[in-house]
This record gives structure tokens, C-alpha cells and sequence, in this order.
């Protein structure tokens, strides 16, 4: 069992969780294999063209739970490493199927110096209630006791349909080092009321729909988890016009790895199985609708690099 946090051991940045937080991608090689050698360069595209110095490594943007425990390791080593004295808050996905392996990974964002750590409910023998989830919770929370904790609430991918409303109410009585909620759900009732019912405590409140970003701010978001793209400077209405457009054409990890690669230069390549490319089309009609937008600073991309996400 991990020793349980308490108000002593506690050590939280003083920068409270806000504003836009980028979901990394996991760039990888056409053998789909992780490609760490451009991470660097990811880092600085997205503090200096971007203005973005916050991160979320390894959630569902990232791959996380396709990716080896080891995997995960290193993908979460190399961002801290190469993000120090440049980002301001990485904050890395632990969740797991396994409690012990969400507690060895919570454990290792500790031990390399991470800002934060978030988690899902387990999606395979699901907690049906809200206690016991917490209880699950609490335990991973318990080996990072040092770290803000974030639940990651996603209940179309998880199957969980605990609503996040009811497992805020009274959740720093069990998880003390509790600091907020990604809520990636289009229940805008149900985050509503999770910022309403918590004003006084000071949580952060993530929003990661990005079809849903305006209505949420308006709610009361105090920040957004999003898929990385060209958003510095736009007009919000512009960069809506875009995703409904993509999301017409069918939009996901795959399609963002394939955006990212047009707007960045940086060669994200595919996803990895199960998940599969996209689609020449897709790509095609994507950097059509960039182009017209005025969204694309970064136009001599080499054929190898389109090739490597479409």
C-alpha cells in the first residue's frame, strides 16, 4: 500500500491548471514505433508558435493506452525532459486497467518530476457506483502523493456513466491532493453543475470537447484539454468552421496526427493498430479547407512528411 497524502506532503505549483492545455500526440514511425527524435521539436513548436506551455502526455489524443507501460514511461520521461525550463505544467495520463500499474506510472510521474497526474475510470470490470470508484481513485492518488490528481472523465470511451457532478461532491474528503476535472463528455448539464456545486474550491475545469469549447467557457470552464492545432491568434468562430468541417468528414486520432503534420511540418505518422491512417482524401480535403482559412504558415512540406499521416 502507498502512504497517504497529506496536507504536509504536499507540494503543488503555484500556477493553478488553466487556460488552453495541449493533448500531446504520440508521434510515430511508419512501423509504429514511437518517434521520441522530434519531441523536442514539438515542444518548442508549441510554446513559440503556439503560446501553449501547458500539456496533457498520454491521454487519448496521445495513444496512452495503446502504448506499452514502458512505452508510456519514456514517452512521459521525454516530455518533462525536454519540455524543463520551457513548459510551464505537464501532466501525465496514468490510467489504467490495472490499479498497480496506474500506481507505477503515477509513482514514476512523480519520480521524474511531473506537475500533475490524471486518470480514468478503469473500462473493463467497470466501478458501478461512485464510491467505488473513488476507492480506486484514491489508491492511484496515493502513490503520487506529492501530485495534483485530475479525473479524466470520458464515459463514451470508458462505459462509466458515473456522472461527474456526483463524484465531485465531497471528493477532497477522500483524495486530498484532488485539483480538478477534464470533462470530455457533451453533458454540458451535467459540467455545469460540476462548476456550480464546486465554486468554492477552487478546481480546475477542463473541458475536452472541442466541438463544445465555446458553450463550456460560457459555463464556467476555467481551461481547455484540446487536440493540438493552429490556434494562436484565430478567431474562435474560424476555428469552429474548421472542425465542423473535418468532423463531417469523420474525425479522430488518426485525422489530428494527419492536421498536425500540415500545420506543424512535424511528421506525427500514423496511429497505431487498431486504429488506421487517414485517409489520402481525408487529408487532401483537410489541407484544402486549411488553405482557404488562412490557417497554414507552414506550406513547403515534403511529400514524405504528408505521406507519413495520410
Amino acid at each position: 500500500m502507498f502512504s497517504r497524502p497529506t496536507s504536509s506532503s504536499m507540494a503543488f505549483p503555484k500556477k493553478k491548471l488553466q487556460g488552453l492545455v495541449a493533448a500531446t500526440i504520440t508521434p510515430m514511425t511508419e512501423n509504429g514505433e514511437i518517434n521520441f527524435s522530434v519531441i523536442g521539436q514539438y515542444v518548442d513548436y508549441l510554446v513559440k508558435e503556439q503560446g501553449v506551455k501547458n500539456i496533457f502526455v498520454n491521454g487519448t489524443t496521445g495513444e496512452g493506452l495503446s502504448l506499452s507501460i514502458s512505452e508510456r514511461r519514456q514517452v512521459a520521461e521525454e516530455w518533462v525532459t525536454k519540455g524543463k525550463d520551457k513548459l510551464d505544467q505537464v501532466v501525465i495520463h496514468v490510467g489504467a486497467l490495472s490499479l498497480k500499474e496506474s500506481q507505477e506510472l503515477a509513482q514514476h510521474a512523480a519520480e521524474i518530476g511531473a506537475d500533475g497526474i490524471a486518470v480514468i475510470a478503469p473500462f473493463f470490470l467497470k466501478p458501478w457506483t461512485k464510491d467505488i470508484l473513488i476507492n480506486f481513485l484514491k489508491e492511484v492518488a496515493a502513490a503520487a502523493p506529492a501530485l495534483p490528481f485530475y479525473y479524466y472523465h470520458i464515459p463514451a470511451l470508458t462505459g462509466v456513466k458515473i456522472r461527474a457532478e456526483e463524484l465531485l461532491d465531497g471528493i477532497q474528503d477522500k483524495i486530498p491532493t484532488f485539483q480538478g476535472l477534464k470533462f470530455s463528455d457533451t453533458d454540458l448539464l451535467d459540467f455545469g453543475q460540476c462548476v456550480d456545486q464546486n465554486r468554492q474550491q477552487q478546481f480546475a475545469f477542463l473541458f475536452g470537447v472541442d466541438e463544445q469549447l465555446l458553450s463550456a467557457l460560457v459555463m464556467g470552464a476555467t481551461g481547455a484539454v484540446g487536440r493540438p492545432a493552429e490556434t494562436k491568434n484565430r478567431n474562435k468562430f474560424c476555428i469552429q468552421r474548421f472542425i465542423n468541417f473535418v468532423v463531417k468528414l469523420g474525425f479522430g486520432v488518426s485525422q489530428t496526427k494527419a492536421i498536425m503534420t500540415l500545420v506543424s511540418g512535424i511528421p506525427m505518422g500514423p496511429p497505431r493498430l487498431p486504429l488506421q491512417k487517414a485517409s489520402r482524401e481525408f487529408t487532401d480535403s483537410a489541407e484544402a479547407k486549411l488553405k482557404s482559412l488562412d490557417f497554414l504558415s507552414f506550406t513547403d512540406l515534403k511529400d514524405g512528411s504528408l505521406e507519413a499521416s495520410s
